[in-house]
């Protein structure tokens, strides 16, 4: 199928998604005004995380409607009606978003275009990361209210921790297009040898992959965890919200194990009120 304006993702479809995302919660959590700019930047990167994924059109056509959302970019920061990006002027305008951390997400989402990213290496894996999921919280850090120094620390450890995490839990659904972004330094210390998806995640050693994948999230928890232990200015209900919930899924995918067959987490209704109440209304 070509890639058309007819189905290339919308503002209004994305915002519909986030009410199964796990961010969900947290982002009820905030002020009018933080929450609406919160579901926009939710909704740019989730119209070119679906640009990358859904597999509509050839990659050159992909990369020209990444390309697009550059231009869109460049006009909405240089004071012109933007296409596509109408919805971001506001939040840009009242917390001074940044227009390079909108452009690395699109780097982010465009190495998935370039090719399907399969068994990267430890440092393209970070990059990726860096991309994809640590710019993102620097967008989220000046709705957040907090300062630059702490505030890109956070972005920089949380944003790694909970891309780390869905990776884990996400390791079907992702073979199931081409791609597994488990590190290469690790498949080898499990004398695993084969790049092709669907026989990696048919290896019972994969499991020793993930949970050194898992130990490096923890890692990146903790750096998180004591970023907000400083209680930096800001509102910090909501990043210690996102980071509980995902570090739970963690945790609780780790019971289970990553050997095949897989269950996929996900928390119950009380399980994650339990979280909101001890990190989100009482933090």
């Amino acid at each position: 199928m070509s890639l058309t304006a007819s189905n290339i993702p919308s503002a209004a479809s994305a915002q519909q998604k986030l009410a199964n995302s796990s961010f969900y919660s947290a982002m009820r959590l905030m002020p009018k005004a933080e929450r609406a700019a919160m579901f926009a930047i939710y909704g740019f990167c989730r119209i070119v995380d679906d640009i990358a994924d859904d597999g509509i059109g050839t990659r050159a056509e992909r990369h020209e409607a990444l390309t697009q959302w550059r231009v869109d970019l460049d006009e909405l920061y240089a004071g012109h009606a933007p296409k596509r990006a109408e919805f971001l002027v506001e939040p840009v305008r009242r917390y001074g978003l940044r227009k390079d951390d909108f452009l690395t997400v699109i780097d982010g989402m465009d190495m998935d275009v370039a090719e399907d990213i399969v068994a990267p290496a430890l440092k393209t894996l970070d990059l990726y990361c860096e991309r994809v999921a640590s710019a993102v919280g620097r967008l989220s850090i000046k709705v957040f209210g907090m300062e630059e120094g702490p505030g890109f620390e956070l972005a920089h450890h949380l944003g790694r921790a909970l891309q780390l995490t869905n990776i884990l839990r996400d390791i079907d659904e992702d073979a199931a297009i081409g791609r597994v972004y488990l590190p290469r330094e690790y498949f080898r210390d499990a004398g695993i040898t084969s790049l092709d998806p669907r026989t990696i995640i048919g290896d019972s050693r994969v499991d020793q992959v993930c949970r050194s994948v898992s130990r490096d999230a923890h890692r990146w928890y903790e750096g998180a965890a004591a970023v907000l232990a400083k209680r930096p200015k800001g509102r910090l209900a909501t990043p210690r919200l996102m980071g509980a919930v995902y570090e739970e899924i963690l945790r609780q995918t780790e019971v289970v194990g990553w050997a095949p067959p897989r269950k996929r987490v996900s928390l119950g209704k009380g399980k994650l009120l339990a979280i909101v109440l001890r990190h989100g209304l009482l933090g």
